[in-house]
């Protein structure tokens, strides 16, 4: 069995940086980090978190279908989300609310996929290569990997230039590490060296199994299996997962192959709302997870660098206009044309997709006057 590895972390719980020879090739990544940025860093923690709170308020409310929630993960979210650059592409999982939030989409889209009012997402394109929501459990694995061959095959990178050489980033958590997608999908990255970081977030659970159950090994080992680079950082740092993703989306741009990432953070709610965490996890457990709060402790580096009460205040504000503005617009959110669900399956026309369109369409003719 493993040793247990070595995990990156910059930032102290009391809000320090950590100086020692594992953090120094990181430092300067941190050092570039001008004070705009570490504000937005804890401005979008604490923004997503009174999100995140608000959606679940609704989905109890009868309002979602379904509420998946990022509460405990914010940093490993917030730190790998600002590492990838703007021509990168993202393929999430189906809890990086945050990440698509940072890459410019609107979180009501995501509300409108769980409520069901949207028959897919969104358009990649148009929201910073934010790729769709991924319910199959590790089946984004696969389509990143695909995406990052393209990528090699296009050319598209190790052009010797970083802001358009491009890179994928792929999320996943312990669970789905399980699953024979993942390890198909790094067997390709591997074989292809491909441009791409596989980022897991290890929230310690898979529902109701933990970790230690689905693996004996530390999951930042497996990686190694496949010749790909591997590093366990703090999730709940998240200057430490800023620097670690950034220079590992660099090092597969410029060429080097695929990187692969174990953040260590936990999930502090459910896994969805149809989720009951008190029947499979007991409270001691969540109460020393709850101590090592990702939020609390940069707002104690923020102290230490002099931002004051006034910032803090007024992040917790647009945290409540930005919950008072889902709850006002979740309500106007229309019910889709059931011809919309026709669209987007194929890129091209499809003589099946065009039949069940024709069905539908003479269905619903037949039903005219019939008081339906």
């Amino acid at each position: 069995m493993s040793q247990d590895p070595a995990t990156i972390q910059l930032l102290s719980p009391e809000g320090q940086i950590v100086q020692s020879d594992a953090t120094a090739p990181y430092l300067p990544l941190i050092a570039q980090l001008d004070d705009q940025r570490l504000l937005d860093f804890h401005r979008q923690m604490v923004v997503i978190r009174r999100f995140d709170l608000e959606a679940g308020n609704l989905q109890r409310q009868g309002q979602l279908a379904l509420w998946i929630p990022s509460m405990g993960q914010e940093a490993a979210q917030v730190g790998s989300g600002y590492a990838a650059r703007a021509q990168d592409h993202v393929f999430p999982s189906y809890r990086e609310h945050v990440v698509g939030r940072i890459r410019g989409l609107d979180l009501l889209q995501i509300i409108r996929q769980l409520r069901g009012n949207s028959h897919g997402g969104w358009d990649p394109a148009a929201h910073g290569n934010f790729h769709l929501y991924a319910i199959v459990l590790s089946s984004q694995t696969l389509h990143a990997t695909g995406y990052a061959m393209g990528l090699r095959f296009d050319g598209v990178i190790a052009t010797g230039d970083p802001e358009s050489d491009q890179a994928v980033i792929v999320y996943y958590g312990d669970g789905a590490s399980s699953e024979g997608d993942v390890h198909e999908a790094m067997v390709f990255a591997a074989s292809y060296q491909t441009p791409q970081v596989f980022f897991l977030q290890n929230n310690q659970w898979a529902i109701s199994v933990p970790v230690a159950r689905q693996s004996r090994t530390p999951l930042v080992d497996r990686a190694a299996g496949y010749g790909i680079p591997s590093v366990r950082v703090d999730g709940n740092d998240v200057l430490a997962s800023y620097a670690v993703t950034r220079s590992a989306l660099d090092e597969a741009r410029s060429g080097l192959g695929p990187r692969f990432i174990e953040a260590m953070t936990y999930r502090m709610g459910a896994h969805t709302s149809s989720d009951d965490p008190t029947k499979y996890r007991e409270g001691g457990e969540v109460d020393d997870w709850g101590g090592r709060d990702p939020i609390t402790r940069f707002e104690k580096h923020l102290r230490l660098r002099g931002a004051g009460d006034e910032f803090f205040a007024d992040v917790a504000r647009e945290a409540e206009d930005v919950a008072a503005d889902l709850r006002t617009r979740i309500f106007e959110l229309p019910v889709p044309e059931p011809e919309s669900m026709f669209a987007h399956v194929y890129s091209e026309p499809h003589p099946v997709i065009e039949e069940q369109r024709a069905w539908l369409t003479a269905y619903e003719a037949s039903l005219e006057g019939d008081g339906q």
